[in-house]
C-alpha cells in the first residue's frame, strides 16, 4: 500500500460526486474541500418546510435551503459567510422567517431568470471549492407510506411533504416523489457519469438521500457510472425515520431503491462514546459477512456533537479507504 502522502495525492485527482442534503452532506463537503476542489454535490430539492418551503410557495422557486447550506460549506471563508448567510432578520419584519442566504439565492435566481444560474452566481460570490447542483430542476414533493401506532392499533398513513414526513412518528414503509416521472438535472447526470468516486450520504436516509435517487435519471446514471460507489452510513438513528436501524438496515434500504446498482462499500463508524441524548441510539456496525459488502470503518464522531460526522475524520477515512479498496475485498479498519 502506498504512503499517506501518495494516497492523498491520488485522492486529490479523483472526480468526486456526493449525493444527499441537509447537515450530513454539508459536513462531508466541509472536510473534502480541505483536500480537493474536484467535488460536485448533487442536492435534493424536495424540502417543503421552514424558510425554504415558504419561499417555494410564495415565490415559485425551488427550495434553496439545502443548496445554500452546501454552498456555504464549500465557501473559501466559511466561518464568516456562514454568519452572513444564516443571518435572520427580526421576526417583526416582513422577512423575519427567512435567513439571508435563502433570500440572496432567491434574488439571484430572479435576476438571472434561472435557479440554476442563481446557484452559479452565488457560488462565484462565495468562491466555493467545488460545484453544487440540484438533482432535478422540477418542482417535486416527497411522499411516504408510514405505519403509525395509536393505542396499540397500527394503521398506514400516506403523507405528502418532506416536513410532514419527519413530523409523522412511525415506521416509513416506502417513499416516492410526486410527480414520479420528472427529468433529472443534466448537470447532475454529467457529473455522476464522469465521477471516479460516488458518495451517497451521510444524511437523513429517507428525506435527504432517497429523494435524489428517486429521480429516475439520477438512479439510472448511478447505475451506469463506472465510479466506485460508497454509502456513508449515519452515526445514529433518527427519531421517526430510522429508529432502531443498524448499518445493515440502512444499507438494505439504499440498495432496495437502486436495485440495478452494485455498491462497492459502506463507510461506518465504530466508535461509540456514551454521550448521546436519550432519544437517539448508535447505528451499530455490522460485519462484512452479514452484509456481503466491503466495510470501511473508523472513528467518525464529532466530539462536540457525537451524533454528527466529524468532517476531517470522515475525509481521512475516505482517503485511506480509497487506497485500501485496491486490495481484495475485506473489512477495512482505518484506526491503525
Amino acid at each position: 500500500m502506498s504512503s499517506t502522502k501518495e494516497s492523498l495525492k491520488e485522492f486529490k485527482k479523483l472526480r468526486i460526486v456526493t449525493i444527499g442534503g441537509g447537515h450530513g452532506l454539508s459536513s462531508l463537503l466541509r472536510g473534502l474541500k480541505k483536500v480537493t476542489r474536484n467535488i460536485t454535490a448533487v442536492v435534493t430539492v424536495a424540502d417543503n418546510g421552514g424558510s425554504s418551503g415558504a419561499l417555494r410557495r410564495d415565490m415559485g422557486i425551488l427550495p434553496p435551503g439545502d443548496i445554500r447550506s452546501c454552498l456555504t460549506a464549500l465557501a473559501d471563508d466559511e466561518e464568516f459567510m456562514t454568519q452572513v448567510l444564516q443571518y435572520r432578520f427580526s421576526s417583526a419584519s416582513g422577512v423575519g422567517q427567512h435567513n439571508m442566504g435563502n433570500l440572496l439565492l432567491t434574488a439571484l435566481a430572479d435576476i438571472t431568470g434561472s435557479f440554476e444560474q442563481g446557484i452559479h452566481e452565488l457560488a462565484s460570490i462565495l468562491a466555493i471549492r467545488g460545484k453544487v447542483t440540484p438533482s432535478t430542476l422540477a418542482n417535486i414533493n416527497l411522499a411516504a407510506d408510514i405505519e403509525v401506532e395509536n393505542d396499540g392499533v397500527k394503521t398506514i398513513e400516506q403523507v405528502t411533504g418532506e416536513s410532514q414526513i419527519t413530523e409523522t412518528y412511525g415506521r416509513i414503509l416506502r417513499c416516492w416523489i410526486e410527480p414520479e416521472n420528472v427529468s433529472a438535472n443534466p448537470e447532475a447526470i454529467r457529473a455522476i457519469l464522469n465521477a471516479d468516486l460516488l458518495l451517497m450520504g451521510p444524511g437523513s436516509l429517507f428525506t435527504s438521500i432517497l429523494p435524489n435517487l428517486l429521480v429516475p435519471g439520477i438512479a439510472n446514471a448511478v447505475a451506469a457510472s463506472s465510479a466506485k460507489k460508497l454509502y456513508i452510513c449515519n452515526l445514529t438513528s433518527q427519531p421517526g425515520e430510522t429508529d432502531n436501524m443498524d448499518s445493515a438496515d440502512h444499507f438494505g434500504i439504499i440498495q432496495s431503491y437502486i436495485p440495478e446498482t452494485e455498491l462497492d462499500g459502506m463507510v461506518c463508524n465504530d466508535f461509540y462514546p456514551e454521550s448521546l441524548p436519550s432519544h437517539i441510539n448508535w447505528c451499530k456496525i455490522c460485519t462484512e459477512k452479514d452484509l456481503e459488502i466491503r466495510i470501511i470503518k473508523g472513528n467518525l464522531v464529532d466530539e462536540n456533537y457525537p451524533w454528527r460526522h466529524d468532517p476531517d475524520k470522515l475525509t481521512n477515512v475516505l482517503i485511506q479507504g480509497w487506497e485500501a479498496m485496491k486490495e481484495p475485498p475485506e473489512e477495512i479498519n482505518t484506526n491503525g
